[in-house]
């Protein structure tokens, strides 16, 4: 019987930087499912390459001569769509870019050290997510309709108010994008992990502000949780719901990585089933590996209602697919019907029977 090898993931580099270009080269080919077929200076020599060398995921940086890296992103997604990891020197201040990247069709987004030669320490999370972008599904960049968001019922002004928890992955910032500008202003206090690097998150959770009719921010510790406000977990920095007497708040920490992820969904998802119990409802969306899995069953097992997104709406149908196998989600839902249900689950007063 002749077995034949995996494919390994054919990955192009393009960057200004020789230091950036060699270092990613080393470190990304000392993985043996990654092969790297070449590199580019810029976008006009990374064309050429991708018709020469049929790659199939590039990193991509944002600053760059002749054409900027969000110029090529955007010729690249319109005239030949590929898995594109953008690694770039963002800061804090330059978050929107990020953002930017993502809503044109960029699979993740890393921050590149300040200094080149440090470029390294990050390559270990750059290996996964290149991996995870190899599987992702692309789509086209579409602009969505504006829809009205449904409203809710009386039941949710109880003493103690109904939580939703969701947590996310690769393909997330878009897929939240298309769940929480859905929220009636009045939805239940909405906690998210969005597996995001540092100074991300804050400029994501401002630019979905926009979109929403509920208010997002970035998480603080202490934040109250309460109706018509969404949290976002803050990268590098836990989030955990805690609970005092009748009223729910988060506290951000830092701590160890659970599951290779700081914010971890598995951590929020746990502190969920432990303080909200049967007052939750927890989606665990599009996502590679299986972060959030075992805390969504834990979820469920408390008397949570629970959802996964299905795979043909995901990018990545790794942290779905593995709830789903464990039984954690009671329902898999097309990611355009995940709004509008957990917020009716959240408005029904029974939740249904647990996992067993």
């Amino acid at each position: 019987m002749v077995l034949l090898a995996k494919k390994k993931t054919r990955v192009l580099i393009v960057d200004d930087s020789s230091v950036v270009r060699n270092i990613l080269s080393r470190e990304l080919s000392k993985d043996p499912d990654i092969e790297v077929v070449g590199t580019a200076t810029d976008p006009y020599v990374a064309r050429d390459r991708i018709v020469e060398l049929k790659p199939d995921v590039l990193t991509l940086d944002m600053e760059m001569p002749r054409m900027d890296g969000m110029t090529f992103l955007k010729k690249l997604m319109r005239f030949q769509p590929m898995p594109v990891v953008v690694v770039s020197s963002l800061t804090a201040a330059g978050g929107e870019l990020a953002m930017e990247a993502l809503a044109n069709g960029a699979i993740e987004v890393m921050c590149k050290p300040g200094s080149a030669y440090t470029v390294g320490d990050m390559t270990v999370e750059l290996t996964h997510k290149v991996k995870a972008a190899a599987h992702a599904k692309l789509r086209p960049i579409v602009p969505q309709a504006d829809e009205r968001p449904p409203t809710i019922g009386p039941t949710l002004s109880k003493t103690t108010n109904k939580i939703i928890a969701i947590g996310t992955s690769t393909g997330g910032t878009e897929a939240l994008r298309k769940v929480i500008p859905r929220f009636p202003v009045n939805a239940p206090g909405v906690l998210i992990v969005q597996h995001m690097p540092e100074n991300f998150t804050k400029s994501f959770a401002e630019s979905l502000n926009r979109e929403s009719a509920v208010d997002v921010s970035e998480a603080v510790d202490g934040d109250s949780v309460v109706p018509g406000k969404v949290l976002i977990a803050p990268g590098n920095k836990h989030m955990l719901l805690k609970r005092s007497g009748a009223r729910y708040l988060v506290q951000v920490k830092d701590g160890p990585r659970v599951n290779r992820h700081r914010p971890s969904v598995e951590v929020l998802f746990n502190s969920v089933a432990a303080n909200a119990g049967a007052n939750a409802v927890g989606a665990i969306l599009t996502g590679m590996g299986d972060d959030g899995a075992t805390g969504l069953l834990e979820m469920r097992k408390a008397g949570a209602r629970t959802v996964a997104q299905d795979q043909k709406s995901c990018t990545v149908f790794g942290m779905p697919k593995v709830a789903i196998e464990m039984d954690a989600a009671e329902e898999i839902l097309d990611l355009q019907d995940v709004a509008p249900r957990l917020i009716q689950m959240a408005n029904e007063p029974e939740a249904a029977s647990k996992a067993k």
